[in-house]
């Protein structure tokens, strides 16, 4: 922010608020919040284009906060204000942010996401809340079951409006307008405005205000971000990762991959490495999504890879590098993934591997985005440009050396139990720990093939092996019942075998515990 700009009691801001705002080192204003402030307390409605990670939460919550009653001022305890947003972690974080600015006025804001138990979101909604802010399905569950009550809402909020079209909610959203009150002051924040938008905007606000924050165009890249591209071959990429995460001075690091399995894959090869890594993507159980990324804003957990999906909405200040693992789909999924660093004025570095399959998707890219780098460099762990462009020491190897392992780990940081919605409760043993090996919750951490209905089968060969007699400990009784008994070669000799392998009829279960479950993923 300009040290010159406008400071929050400047503006007719509660002074309540103002205060706790001061509490966190918050003082002046952004481009962003500087403009819609004075529409925005006014009660007009408003349309707020601006790139994230510019403000965009304190330009329509410092509004909202004002305009609600708390308990001490004849608040009922109904929802006054709703804020919906595309993504869980963007819930979060915009519920976090809301919260603190309204602390020292005692308003209440209660966050409704999916991928966690209704109960603790009802009750905190029957106690009494002034602010809501959730994703559209699970408000559009609450709001059916009437434990939601959307009638006396005056002031509603899409916040990142493209990203919730990009991803389907507009049928969802469209109800939830049918549910609030017609006379209401309504704000839609988006980085980009998209045709669909538009026309939503024009049926459900009235009169509204475009308000355009200075660098608000999400299709190009900031200067406070150098971005280095490199040429990579697949096998090579884990090594010259390492090397990038020893950069000297470095902060938090966001590596992003295009799908949740290469995400896991890079996290756990990281920590096998000496890094403090964690993961988030959409495999993963909420309880463990949440548990990343509080290690992550915490500094428990330095490097956070993550897939696109789970990424948007993350806001965690300090990330001084961003790597994309594997080349980006188009160019504005790049811009949003380098956003994540270069934010509130502050200078980042972003790395992208291309694999050699990737360049044609890359060219696209860097045509469309004007970037100037058409024929990156063939780079490996040991190209001398690696060290020099990323400031390395001579000395990183692919292991970060043992004396500069110092931060704690995801281990370090709680494991909620958020009643997760779909999870199966298995006892202990095998797999009956809250977490598995790799991070994932007991749910994500069956192997292929383990939801299947067929029973898994076990064999007396196998019975006295370390993994069958954890098997046994989880296994139904039913099962053992059935296929557990003296007759086990019949259903040996009946089972079924993956791609037409054969396997030995005599010792099978001895090596690997139960047949039906030993395929790897």
């Amino acid at each position: 922010m300009a040290p010159d700009s406008p400071l929050f009691s400047d503006f007719d801001v509660h002074p309540d608020i103002v205060a706790a705002l001061a509490e966190v080192g918050i003082h002046r204003t952004f481009a962003i919040q500087e403009l819609t402030l004075p529409l925005a307390l006014a009660g007009n409605d408003l349309i707020g284009q601006a790139r994230t990670g510019t403000g965009k939460t304190l330009g329509f919550g410092v509004p909202m906060l004002q305009r609600v009653s708390p308990p001490a001022e004849s608040g009922d305890g109904v929802p006054q204000a709703l804020v919906v947003v595309p993504t869980r972690e963007l819930c979060v974080q915009v519920s976090r942010d809301l919260g603190a600015a309204g602390a020292k006025r005692g308003i209440r804001v209660q966050a409704i996401y999916g991928g966690r138990a209704f109960e603790p979101q009802v009750e905190s909604l029957q106690k009494g809340v002034e602010i809501v802010v959730g994703t559209p399905g699970r408000l559009l569950d609450l709001a059916q079951r009437g434990d939601l009550i959307l009638g006396k809402v005056k002031v509603l909020v899409l916040d990142e409006a493209d990203e919730m079209l990009d991803l389907g909610f507009l049928p969802d959203i469209e109800r939830i307008l049918a549910m609030v009150p017609e006379k209401r002051q309504t704000m839609l924040f988006s980085a980009t405005m998209p045709g669909p938008i538009v026309t939503l905007s024009r049926s459900f606000m009235t009169q509204p205000t475009h308000i355009r924050a200075h660098g608000n165009d999400e299709g190009s890249t900031v200067p406070q971000t150098t971005q280095f591209i490199y040429r990579a071959h697949n096998l090579d990429k884990p090594e010259l990762l390492s090397r990038v995460l020893q950069s000297r001075d470095r902060g938090l690091v966001m590596v992003f991959c295009r799908t949740k399995r290469t995400a896991q894959k890079v996290a756990d090869e990281l920590v096998d490495r000496g890094f403090a890594a964690a993961a988030v993507h959409g495999d993963l159980g909420q309880g463990a999504r949440e548990q990343a990324l509080r290690a992550f804003r915490s500094g428990k957990v330095d490097v956070l890879v993550a897939t696109d999906v789970a990424a948007r909405g993350i806001d965690v200040t300090g990330v001084s590098h961003v790597v994309n693992y594997q080349c980006p789909e188009d160019e504005k999924t790049y811009v949003h993934r380098i956003g994540r660093t270069g934010r509130a004025g502050s200078t980042g570095v972003a790395v992208t591997l291309v694999d050699w399959d990737d360049i044609p998707r890359w060219q696209l890219i860097n045509k469309a985005l004007d970037l100037g780098f058409d024929d990156p460099p063939e780079t490996y762990s040991t190209s001398p440009w690696v060290y020099t462009d990323l400031d390395v020491p001579e000395s990183a190897r692919g292991r970060l050396p043992r004396s500069q392992r110092t931060r704690e780990g995801l281990e370090a940081e709680t494991l909620e139990d958020l009643g997760e919605t779909g999870k199966r409760n298995r006892p202990a043993g095998r797999g009956g720990d809250s977490r598995g090996p790799s991070g994932r919750t007991v749910d994500e951490d069956k192997p292929a093939g383990a939801g299947k209905s067929r029973p898994r089968r076990r064999t007396r060969s196998s019975a006295g092996s370390g993994d069958a007699a954890a098997d046994a400990a989880s296994a139904a009784p039913a099962a053992d019942g059935a296929e557990g008994s003296g007759e086990g070669t019949k259903p040996r000799r009946r089972r079924r075998r993956r791609g037409g392998a054969g396997r030995g009829s005599s010792g099978e279960g001895s090596g690997s515990g139960s047949g039906a479950e030993s395929a790897g993923d």
